[in-house]
């Protein structure tokens, strides 16, 4: 359900190409000031939503309002309120950073004396002011996609749709962004941000929307999804694979068994009795353990049990469950 201060409001959205359903029933909302994550495989929709929502693209049925106006009847309206960074560079290589800034403000009316005052904040704001002259071909990729997040912020806007934005990076280019992305809502900026990335809805998002076969299949933070595949688990790794069966009997119900990996897996609903519970069995049955642990589910077990990725268990988006929390 919308609220006065959501930002992005997407309800029973649709879009087909040719027979494909691309998006089958989108739903969801942003709360102002917040990143939202949209997370999903390829093909679950995610860029086709944000085509949608950035007027790029006209969907078929449903309603979709940014900022509080319609997409379909407001588009110039919603396009001042906007900024979009795509999967693919927007920047011109052969131009210093400071120069395409300048080119986008021009492009946007700014003025040549705003434009350079906007692009010289922007390249401040980024960590790139000492490169504001240097070609974009010399710089790294995290620098690059610094630039282009710059670039798309150019007219301050209210909302900024991030389409993957990290795919490709290393670690130090996608830690780079990350950060960038933090600055921006803790500015005010509403972020919406599509990624295959677990560790960076984990990392980013105040709540995230799981979307498969163009649909919204749970929504939540990171930690209420994560409870959704069970609670805390503790892990064995046993050093005789013929000792398998024997040591997953001691763990008792609900034990997973990974002979590949010499694993077993277990629900351990108190972290600390089970821990002691379970060394104190291995010894006295002589069952040696080369690692033990107890942990929390990962965004990954969440994403592989929604999204009907061959995981055996909890596959609700193949039941066609539909779970909000």
């Amino acid at each position: 359900m919308s609220t006065v201060s959501d930002a992005i409001v997407v309800e029973g959205v649709h879009k087909r190409f040719g027979e494909k359903r691309a998006l089958d029933g989108l739903g969801f909302a942003v709360r102002g000031g917040t990143v939202h994550g949209v997370l999903g495989p390829n093909g679950a929709g995610k860029t086709t939503a944000v085509r949608v929502l950035t007027t790029l693209l006209r969907y078929d049925g449903g309603r979709a309002e940014v900022a509080g106006f319609d997409v379909r009847s407001q588009a110039a309206e919603v396009r001042r309120r906007i900024g979009l960074l795509g999967q693919h560079a927007a920047v011109d290589e052969k131009l210093g950073g400071r120069q395409n800034l300048e080119m986008f403000g021009r492009l946007y009316h700014l003025g040549a004396r705003r434009a350079g005052q906007r692009a010289d904040e922007l390249l401040e704001r980024f960590g790139l002011a000492g490169t504001g002259r240097k070609a974009v071909e010399r710089y790294s990729g995290g620098m690059r996609r610094r630039l282009d997040l710059a670039a798309s912020l150019i007219t301050d806007p209210e909302v900024l749709f991030l389409d993957e934005p990290t795919t490709g990076l290393d670690p130090r280019g996608r830690a780079e962004v990350w950060n960038a992305v933090r600055s921006l809502t803790a500015g005010g900026t509403t972020v919406l941000l599509t990624t295959q990335y677990l560790e960076e809805a984990d990392q980013l998002a105040d709540r995230i929307s799981v979307v498969d076969g163009g649909r919204v299949v749970a929504e939540g933070t990171a930690d209420r999804l994560k409870a959704m595949v069970g609670g805390d688990r503790i892990d064995v790794v046993i050093r005789d694979t013929d000792r398998l069966g024997e040591a997953a009997a001691l763990l008792g119900e609900g034990v997973t068994v990974d002979r590949d990996r010499r694993l077993l897996g277990a629900p351990a609903p108190d972290r600390m009795r089970a821990l002691t519970r379970t060394v104190r069995a291995l010894e006295e049955a002589g069952i040696e353990a080369e690692d033990i642990a107890v942990r929390r589910p990962t965004l990954d077990e969440v994403f592989l049990s929604l999204t009907g990725s061959g995981h055996e268990s909890g596959d609700l988006a193949s039941a066609g469950t539909e779970v909000a929390v």
